[in-house]
């Protein structure tokens, strides 16, 4: 990002110099990304010229804002996933190991996917900025709650409440953010996906200093193991969920989010749009020749909504307006696809690669301070893979699509290379490396879905995408209980689910590379 990114000319007054201007709105006035398709006349005409007005005003100090909070709930959605699976162990043992093991695991995978779906749909229907602010908030004092409670299946429901808070977050975030963006800055977006990696470092901070000292952590092979000698797992939730709390009274209070500019095109409202860029512009200086009656001069738009928002016949349009063209309903069902894949591969490789790692007598440390630290390496390693995905997405002969087709590429070789370990050290090398590799495709996945998506429904379609992530995420849970781990053909079909990664992303018909979301 350059200083004139950050401080355009002006004329110290927040009006518009005419140089500014055509440098601006030329430099950035690209094709829409789905201005060809055949949609309303016109919606596509008025997102034209909202898109303009978004690239006239230019990054300000308001999408750092929105860059750093929204990031954070990348990072609670990897906190949320990790964090489960980490306590389960001294947890069930309190409980008195009665129940179903993997009982958490799955009571997250349930909430994310369930909280996918109603924030998804509820971003677009009743708008994204309620979603954007609940959604963090019951996640938070749910986890503060979680840490208190005294049974197995009480501790289920709170992590179930949990996920069902975070599972908005990943859908939210993109898509708010998406919607400020100028057209030159949308590779950001993968750049976000950095954050990722910050939640579970975190998590691995948070695990490392509290599942560690034995006075708080009761010997899991003992036959005794009261709450007063185990409280580790307890602590762990309640920090997380006070971080979380405090990030999502931030939000309120910091970003003060206003309906996205797109939403509020898409529900017609375009007073309200004219209204919230201009206050945006004239805040921080710059300018914005956006008008009302240039938008009203396009006409009406249509088909963004049902005759009733809480009805069946709302979420028919939401699901249509995905397949309404024969690129975009190709475009979408890659999507899913896609989501779908790498919801199976990733967690699968981990349900077996402890026992795969027995059988190739390859033993990890016994130290809960060594298995803690090479655990915070992993993920430490995770948050520079999106870093390099934001480079290379921004480079013209690679894109967003070829981009993730180098991270599911390289993944593949390195999970392939997981059959030649023969060391602990090697081990953690691998693990490092693996980390930041998924991320590099994981992290363009993230941003690529909401860019190609049309405004209307880019909630919906998300929130589908991420609820068929999450299914996948329940299917690996159930293996784990029900297959013979100590077989080494998952390594191999996790490795070849990457490769079949790569080739969807190939055929993705839509590159947002040089064009403006729509």
């Amino acid at each position: 990002m350059t200083s004139s990114d950050l401080h355009p000319a002006n004329d110290g007054k927040g009006t518009n110099m005419k140089s500014t201007t055509e440098t601006d709105v030329s430099s950035h006035d690209g094709e829409d990304i789905l201005a060809k398709q055949d949609l309303d006349p016109a919606l596509n005409a008025k997102m034209h010229l909202v898109n303009n007005a978004i690239d006239q005003i230019g990054w300000t100090n308001y999408h750092w804002k929105l860059f750093m909070l929204n990031g954070f709930g990348y990072a609670v959605d990897s906190m949320v996933t990790l964090i489960q699976s980490n306590i389960s162990a001294p947890a069930f043992k309190e409980f008195g190991s009665v129940g179903y093991a993997n009982g958490q695991n799955l009571a997250s995978y349930a909430g994310l996917l369930v909280g996918a779906l109603f924030w998804g749909f509820g971003a677009d229907i009743i708008g994204r900025r309620w979603s954007f602010n609940l959604s963090l908030l019951i996640c938070g004092a749910a986890a503060v709650v979680a840490g208190a409670m005294p049974s197995w299946p009480s501790l289920g429901f709170f992590v179930a409440l949990v996920g069902f808070g975070a599972g908005g977050n990943l859908v939210l975030d993109t898509t708010v953010f998406l919607e400020y963006l100028p057209g030159s800055k949308q590779w950001v977006l993968t750049l976000m996906a950095c954050w990722w990696g910050f939640g579970q470092a975190i998590t691995g901070f948070i695990c490392w200093g509290f599942l560690v000292p034995a006075k708080w952590n009761c010997d899991l092979e003992g036959d005794s193991c009261p709450r007063s000698s185990n409280m580790g797992w307890r602590y762990v939730f309640f920090t997380s969920g006070a971080i979380v709390l405090v990030l999502s009274i931030l939000r309120v209070t910091v970003v003060r989010l206003k309906e996205t500019p797109k939403y509020q095109l898409a529900e017609g409202n375009d007073a309200a749009l004219v209204k919230n860029l201009q206050e945006l512009a004239q805040k921080y200086n710059r300018p914005c020749s956006l008008t009302l009656e240039q938008l009203e001069a396009c006409g009406k738009v249509s088909g963004t909504h049902g005759k009733s928002k809480f009805s069946l016949g709302e979420l028919k349009v939401h699901i249509s307006g995905l397949f309404a063209t024969r690129s975009i309903a190709l475009s979408t069902t890659l999507i899913w696809i896609s989501w779908t894949l790498i919801g199976l591969a990733y967690p699968l490789f981990y349900v077996f690669l402890s026992t795969y790692l027995a059988v190739r007598g390859v033993s990890g440390p016994t130290d809960p301070y060594m298995v803690w630290r090479n655990y915070t390496l992993s993920t430490i390693s995770g948050i520079f893979g999106p870093v390099l995905a934001g480079y290379l997405c921004n480079i013209k002969i690679l894109g967003r699509k070829y981009t993730m087709v180098i991270g599911a590429l390289v993944t593949m070789v390195f999970f392939f290379g997981y059959t030649a370990i023969n060391t602990s050290d090697q081990n953690v090398a691998f693990s490092c490396v693996i980390a930041f590799c998924v991320n590099i495709y994981y992290g363009c996945l993230y941003a690529y879905t909401p860019e190609v998506l049309p405004s209307a429904h880019r909630a919906t379609g998300n929130g589908l995408a991420v609820a068929f992530n999450r299914v996948m995420g329940i299917i690996s849970a159930v293996i784990a209980t029900v297959a013979d781990t100590r077989t080494t053909v998952p390594i191999y079909i996790t490795a070849a689910l990457y490769a079949g990664m790569a080739a969807v992303a190939v055929f993705f018909p839509f590159e947002p590379y040089g064009h403006r979301s729509s």
